[in-house]
């Protein structure tokens, strides 16, 4: 756990055939090309991968041939969301000995009315962390409905071994960062965006010292980071300037459906396909998405070609 993680942790998608089955080649090719854009890690079996859309059986296929084909070549957080503790973490559990780095977790909830209340939450991480001896990643995201305060991320991150890493993608997400970092001290490892990055540059001034987008322009954002990191703030805000209309059109219009689109025209992947009730993206949203994305020269818009 001394080795602190830093930079672009891009979501990998997870490819489907045109029936809707795992396409493992295809999957093999979007791990190759996410490598080699120089991503910092890749993040597996997370939402934008369509995590509560795969089995159990699915899901152990998927981790088992994402961390034989990546190889160690870079690090590896594998996402364990679940309501029940226990499947939490036995998830945990298998992903660290598979060989995950990280662990990535949504607080406990299930629909509108099951969601743990701050207690529940500690028990619940510090379960997890008992089971496994990698760090964790709280996932703080409307999407779980739970109200994550900076109070208890931080009790979170001072009482609960591993618990260090904290991916914020709320409203005013900087102001939460900054409060987090400020709170926190030493205690917050890694903080993290997310929600494709489209807040990267308010995030990266507030502390941030990651950020995890997509899969669809990893190579675009890293420079963010890199011109950010060096004290050049005008190069980032330049760069970031260049690509913010399309991963706005990606967060607005198209969501997890976009980095298939743009693989698929890439050569990556072999079908845009998202398992139902998900919709396919709209002829004409695939439309504007695409061009937008071609002056950006992408490499997942032309890897494969």
């Amino acid at each position: 756990m001394n080795k602190i993680y830093t930079g672009v942790f891009p979501i990998a998608p997870t490819p489907f055939r045109d029936d809707g089955t795992i396409d493992g080649e295809s999957q093999k090719r979007v791990l190759d090309c996410m490598i080699d854009q120089g991503v910092d890690g890749i993040c597996i079996l997370a939402n934008y991968s369509e995590q509560f859309l795969l089995s159990d059986e699915e899901r152990t296929e998927l981790l088992d041939l994402c961390m034989d084909h990546v190889s160690s070549r870079v690090p590896i957080i594998a996402t364990c969301s679940h309501f029940s503790t226990g499947i939490a973490a036995a998830r945990a559990k298998e992903a660290a000995e598979r060989g995950a780095a990280m662990i990535m977790m949504m607080p406990p909830y299930h629909g509108a009315l099951l969601k743990a209340g701050p207690q529940g939450i500690m028990e619940h991480f510090t379960a997890v962390a008992e089971a496994v001896d990698v760090p964790i990643m709280v996932q703080d995201a409307p999407l779980s409905g739970v109200d994550l305060s900076i109070d208890l991320m931080v009790r979170m991150a001072m009482e609960i071994s591993g618990v260090s890493y904290f991916k914020i993608e709320t409203p005013q997400t900087a102001d939460k960062l900054r409060a987090l970092i400020t709170a926190g001290g030493k205690a917050i490892a890694g903080p993290f965006d997310g929600e494709e990055s489209i807040t990267l540059m308010a995030d990266l001034n507030a502390g941030a010292t990651g950020t995890m987008p997509s899969a669809l322009l990893p190579d675009r954002i890293k420079p963010v980071l890199a011109h950010h990191a060096a004290g050049d703030s005008t190069a980032a805000e330049t760069q970031y300037t260049t690509i913010l209309p399309l991963i706005n059109f990606e967060n607005r219009q198209c969501g997890l459906r976009a980095c298939k689109a743009v693989m698929m025209e890439g050569g990556v992947i072999t079908s845009e396909h998202v398992r139902h009730p998900l919709p396919p993206l709209p002829p004409e949203t695939r439309a504007q998405l695409l061009e937008l994305a071609r002056p950006l020269d992408l490499v997942a818009m032309r890897w494969g070609r």
